[in-house]
């Protein structure tokens, strides 16, 4: 196991050698092969570029935090661009462009492409859309026809998704009037001092309808974490079966992240049910939709893939789960996948963008 970590350190030293070594040509070219500025530009890198394990030596530090978002951003897209402005420069040696014009140009397109797909991917990771469902379950509620859920995954509350999203959250689901409000997970970003600290809990309290909650891989904390969650005005299902009002049956699992607690069988929790009423099941990772039809679960609800958050990850997210993102219908269980309404690592996403989900639920036999 040491070697691959090993391997991977050196991989990432790498990538930094050949990213700082493009970055330098191109600076070189416009102001000149000077020593001095060029060990410093080598040492800002290289703190730049380690700024993210900073931040989790200084669990107290938003500079460092934010630092380190920032590169992992610019890691990512410099990577993707970088080889296809080696390419193109590769073939100037076939055109009459003077190299170093074409070496200062092809930086300056790399850069202006690099500031768009920030701007682009911050807007996307924080103007979520609503996506909206519309299903039947074949099954009769007594006084009920329908039902309106929001469901948002995901939201890694957090230093890079603050009170402001949360109260963007709240204000929209306030606005949407819904039956029932659903949180499969991933509620805060692996630390709970930034959800207390910036009073989240007292935002997410002013929802005006039921909230209920599972958790996921990055709830987790020295804490009781369902005690804080529950007093933040949502009820959180930790492996537990509940009869609601509106004539259905929430099932709220454990994540499957969790390597040191264990999680009841699905088999086990589903004896507490009665499948002739409308099963709904808070399940953080889509994964086991066949045992979930199995059981009798009507509806699956879970986040976790954040669609990959930036392209090509979407590649990869399709190739590990059945339904990755969106609505995937099995026999008689219907899937609903978010792609999340926050962010994890990277502030921003391309190739996705964040959504709070609507489903409008009848019921007719």
């Amino acid at each position: 196991m040491w070697a691959v970590g090993i391997g991977i350190i050196l991989l990432y030293n790498l990538l930094i050698f050949y990213i700082g070594y493009n970055i330098w040509v191109w600076l070189k070219h416009i102001s000149g092969d000077r020593k001095s500025i060029k060990i410093m530009f080598w040492v800002v890198l290289v703190i730049f570029a380690y700024s993210f394990v900073f931040s989790r030596w200084l669990d107290e530090s938003l500079f460092f935090t934010w630092l380190g978002a920032a590169w992992l951003s610019l890691f990512y897209l410099l990577i993707l661009l970088l080889p296809a402005a080696n390419i193109a420069v590769f073939f100037r040696r076939f055109t009459n462009i003077q190299k170093e014009k074409f070496v200062k140009w092809t930086g300056y397109t790399v850069f202006v492409l690099i500031v768009g797909s920030l701007l682009f991917g911050m807007f996307n990771a924080y103007s979520p859309k609503a996506k909206t469902y519309q299903i039947n379950i074949p099954k009769q509620v007594e006084g009920k026809q329908s039902l309106k859920i929001i469901m948002a995954s995901d939201m890694h509350f957090g230093d890079l998704s603050g009170s402001g999203q949360a109260k963007k959250l709240v204000e929209y689901i306030n606005s949407q009037k819904p039956d029932l409000v659903l949180f499969p997970g991933d509620i805060i970003d692996d630390d709970i001092t930034p959800f207390l600290e910036k009073g989240i809990p007292e935002i997410l309290k002013q929802i005006n309808a039921p909230v209920y909650a599972s958790l996921g891989n990055h709830d987790r904390d020295d804490v009781d974490l369902v005690k804080i969650f529950n007093n933040s005005g949502m009820k959180v299902l930790d492996d537990e079966v509940l009869n609601l009002p509106e004539g259905i049956v929430l099932v709220g699992r454990k994540d499957r992240g969790y390597q040191d607690v264990v999680r009841a069988e699905l088999s086990e929790l589903m004896k507490q049910v009665d499948v002739t009423k409308p099963v709904f099941l808070l399940e953080h990772q889509p994964y086991d939709l066949d045992i979930a039809e199995k059981n009798g679960v009507d509806l699956i609800l879970s986040g976790h893939t954040h669609r990959g958050q930036v392209a090509p990850g979407n590649l990869i997210t399709n190739a590990i789960f059945e339904n990755d993102w969106g609505y995937l219908r099995k026999g008689e269980l219907q899937s609903i996948v978010s792609s999340g309404y926050g962010v994890w690592g990277l502030p921003l996403r391309i190739g996705t963008r964040s959504e709070i989900v609507q489903i409008h639920v009848t019921f007719q036999p």
